[in-house]
């Protein structure tokens, strides 16, 4: 199966992108032991902050590439073509996520699950929450990271003419931030506003585009940079932790002055991407980059193939993974929640999606006369990834 696994890419991206999806499945799950084996656990930010960045940095080598190529109209088509194929994937889920839980709840006479992924609204007045679907302003739970992700590569594909200066990419992608960081501004839901607002979560997306494309020159001065930036890192990782202890262990939280205490659980939002969520995943994908470098012989090993399969093929991984999570929870909640249970949910979930990925990279490579593509890329640098518009985003 390792020879499925393509490596003329960046090897790193689809590892960490692949754990970061394992975190999504698992953190699903209501009250799962192997929570504390997640990136949930060492502070503020977690998956999906991972998921957006890296999301970003392959886009920059697809879309950037279509953009040197032939030019913004074509780069800016290939995205919406790209939004295209996610919009109708969201559709798709979304349908069959609210019967899965539908289903749940009259077969176990447990209306809760109704309640907890806020598909309420959906049953009561179908005729209206449709319309409200398609625009996407109805989003039950674990349904709002496709429609993020939609909107966030919209507005990157109007940013696209600005790929080849990413020092100018970040300054007008970071205003942005900063504006609805101050304004509070948000798109509207049928029932509130967007769980994850895309006005903001933008900067995090362009900013790993930014880190694909970023001049040799720039990354020499990092590099230089280095015994300045990673005591900053380190700091930054283990002021993550401390606030995830606040969050998580009542002695923690009760050994701080009550102002402070309360501080810290209520004002580090998700939904705007706090700053201090930013700099703690910076911290965590700085120190990543420093101990893994390009080309580590371990990921391509048997033992990174069930993260590193399913990161080169997210979407597929992603929108299976949501329906097992809710299969575990039910597995859980109706029958057995012991932590062999568990264990297992988790172990054969996950073994689910990494043999879906693994027939994805079959039939792919299939079509492209041949197992994964192991020859080293040679293309102009720094837009040299050898992906096509669609795969590259995934």
């Amino acid at each position: 199966m390792r020879s499925l696994v393509r490596t003329n890419r960046d090897i790193r991206v689809d590892f960490f992108r692949g754990f970061a999806l394992y975190c999504i499945f698992v953190g699903h799950i209501p009250d799962h032991a192997l929570w504390v084996l997640t990136l949930q656990v060492l502070g503020p930010s977690d998956s999906t902050e991972s998921f957006i960045f890296l999301a970003g940095y392959a886009a920059a080598f697809a879309y950037g590439r279509a953009y040197e190529r032939h030019g913004w109209a074509y780069a800016a088509a290939a995205v919406v073509l790209r939004v295209w194929s996610l919009y109708v994937m969201h559709i798709f889920m979304f349908v069959a996520f609210v019967a899965q839980v539908s289903w749940s709840a009259a077969r176990f006479a447990n209306p809760a699950y109704i309640d907890e992924i806020n598909i309420g609204a959906f049953l009561d007045e179908p005729h209206i929450a449709v319309l409200d679907a398609l625009s996407l302003r109805f989003q039950p739970a674990f349904m709002d990271i496709l429609p993020l992700y939609i909107v966030i590569l919209l507005i990157f594909a109007l940013m696209l003419p600005l790929i080849r200066r990413p020092l100018v990419l970040l300054c007008v992608s970071g205003g942005l931030y900063l504006l609805i960081r101050v304004t509070r501004f948000n798109l509207t839901t049928a029932q509130g506003e967007w769980f994850f607002n895309p006005l903001a979560w933008q900067f995090l997306f362009v900013g790993g585009a930014a880190v694909a494309v970023m001049p040799d020159r720039v990354k020499a001065a990092l590099q230089r940079a280095g015994p300045v930036l990673l005591p900053f890192a380190i700091m930054g990782v283990l002021a993550g932790l401390f606030i995830s202890a606040v969050w998580r262990i009542p002695a923690v939280y009760g050994a701080l002055p009550e102002p402070v205490a309360a501080m810290i659980y209520t004002t580090i939002d998700k939904s705007g991407l706090h700053p201090i969520r930013l700099l703690h995943f910076l911290s965590l994908a700085y120190l990543a980059a420093r101990l893994v470098p390009p080309g580590a012989r371990w990921l391509t090993s048997w033992a990174a193939l069930p993260f590193t399969m399913p990161g080169q093929h997210g979407l597929v991984v992603f929108a299976l993974g949501v329906f097992l999570s809710f299969l575990g929870r039910l597995v859980m909640q109706e029958w057995d929640a012991t932590f062999a249970t568990q264990l297992v949910i988790a172990i054969v979930g996950w073994a689910v999606c990494v043999a879906i990925s693994a027939f994805q990279a079959w039939y792919d490579g299939k079509g492209r006369g041949g197992p994964g593509t192991r020859e080293k890329a040679t293309l102009p640098s720094p837009l040299a990834q050898p992906s096509s518009p669609d795969s590259g985003a995934s």
